[in-house]
């Protein structure tokens, strides 16, 4: 027993080291993080993403592809026994068959393994064979992300701003009429505890179905397990005398427990072993929600960015030890419901709902993008009206097919992202709308994945160096 006991201390010792000694003599492995808020589209874009690098005929701006780099991709088993198997095969079954449907979102983190045989290329390359570098795609919800805002907050000052964005949200309105009926200086009772905590998860769910980005605690949104647990039965509460074994001060220490038990684990365990990342975010969603819902898209995006800056957050920076994501890429997702000839001004929206806290982050040589995309292409484009650029495709609440036509994003954001900022209750100029489109039956032929828009181009951006 004693000589076990020391020799998996040792063990965990070393265990930095050998990485390091080995690591040369072992097969690369690149480790994509696949995040966005809810519905931005994060299941389809690995589904997606997985088939066409499986069957690379639509990949052409994938230089590994084109060039006949990779030789081979093939799945393999996640090496990862302790997190769930990201299911590849009901969710392209999903899509591909006879009646295609959307699959089931992500509710937790899941993760899959490709592996490639690729032939280098120059000089070496003719002196070598194919080597095998491994993609790990870890897929986990944006709003874990946004949970890391939490972690240099108190109690106090994490009520102060949870309130007061409650107040202007008509989404809050039952919860704080609760809430003020409630004292907080009295006895705790799991009955009232429960039902704050209910009133408070509804609102947040409320408000994301509404367009709006930040609505943290991100694990009242998707629960999992930890439903109905103490500590996702919490509530911000006003300041009081914070008596011993009152009300609030039970709801301080589970808030408390809520940042040491389910956000650090998160960051240490998985969060800190990402190389590159994409955040796909739903920018035509809150253009149609209006003014409030694309500055508060803006504020949770800076959130965001804040996880890859771990200097100014102690915790990070003690469990990430120099380590840093090198490569970002922004993501605006559902390209195919504009017309090709608005997708600059998409990208270019997105750009701008980072730049401001991409120009604050200092990542010290992380490279980022932003650009439009579609991981899956559900529509083909047209014209409506006196020639206005527009999309056609099967709605997916009524099955109908239909053209339709957005509204004219701005060709600059400044403008927009102004307004936003301002206050408007609507925009200026008209309002933008959204539809919800449902995937089409599709014929992918062999050696084709799934149709999309620039899924290429993202991924030469975010592992095309890893591939040559």
């Amino acid at each position: 027993m004693v000589i076990s006991t020391i020799t998996t201390q040792v063990g965990r010792t070393v265990e930095g080291v050998t990485d390091l000694v080995t690591s040369p003599f072992t097969d690369p492995v690149v480790r994509l993080g696949v995040t966005g808020l809810s519905r931005a589209g994060k299941t389809v874009f690995i589904t997606s993403l997985v088939a066409n690098l499986l069957n690379r005929g639509r990949m052409p701006q994938l230089s590994a592809a084109a060039t006949g780099a990779i030789k081979t991709a093939y799945l393999q088993p996640q090496p990862d026994d302790t997190v769930a198997r990201f299911d590849y095969e009901s969710h392209l079954d999903a899509l591909l068959g006879p009646k295609p449907h959307w699959p089931d979102g992500t509710r937790t983190i899941s993760e899959l393994r490709l592996s490639f045989r690729v032939q280098p290329g120059g000089l070496i390359g003719s002196f070598t064979g194919p080597r095998t570098v491994h993609l790990d795609i870890i897929d986990y919800p944006g709003e874990w992300l946004l949970d890391l805002a939490l972690l240099d907050k108190s109690y106090d000052d994490w009520v102060e701003e949870v309130l007061s964005k409650a107040e202007s949200r008509p989404q809050a309105k039952s919860f704080l009429k609760a809430l003020s009926d409630v004292d907080g200086d009295k006895k705790f009772d799991d009955v009232t505890a429960g039902k704050l905590a209910g009133l408070f998860a509804d609102y947040l769910k409320q408000a994301r179905e509404d367009g709006f980005a930040d609505c943290t605690p991100g694990r009242f949104l998707l629960p999992g397990d930890l439903a109905g647990s103490p500590a996702l039965t919490f509530a911000p509460m006003p300041a009081g005398k914070d008596k011993r074994g009152s009300l609030r001060r039970e709801m301080a220490r589970r808030f408390a427990s809520y940042q040491s038990r389910i956000v650090k684990p998160f960051f240490r365990d998985h969060f800190s072993k990402l190389d590159r990342q994409i955040v796909l975010i739903d920018v035509l969603k809150s253009l149609a929600h209006g003014p409030a819902a694309v500055a508060d898209l803006e504020d949770a995006m800076g959130q965001i960015l804040s996880a890859f800056r771990p200097g100014r957050n102690g915790f990070l920076n003690e469990i990430l030890l120099g380590k840093r994501v090198d490569r970002i890429l922004f993501a605006a997702t559902k390209a195919d419901h504009l017309h090709h000839s608005q997708h600059s001004a998409l990208a270019a929206l997105a750009e701008a709902l980072t730049q401001g806290a991409r120009d604050r982050a200092g990542f010290n040589g992380a490279e980022t993008a932003a650009m439009a995309i579609a991981a899956l292409r559900t529509t083909t484009e047209t014209e409506v009206g006196d020639g206005l650029p527009a999309v056609k495709g099967t709605l997916l609440d009524t099955g109908k097919a239909t053209a339709f036509y957005p509204g004219e994003l701005p060709a600059s954001p400044s403008a927009l992202l102004a307004e936003a900022r301002s206050g408007a209750d609507a925009w200026e100029d008209g309002d933008f709308a959204a539809m919800r489109f449902a995937p089409p039956v599709m014929d992918v032929g062999p050696g084709d994945g799934p149709p999309h828009i620039r899924l290429d181009k993202a991924l030469q951006f975010l592992i095309g160096d890893k591939l040559s």
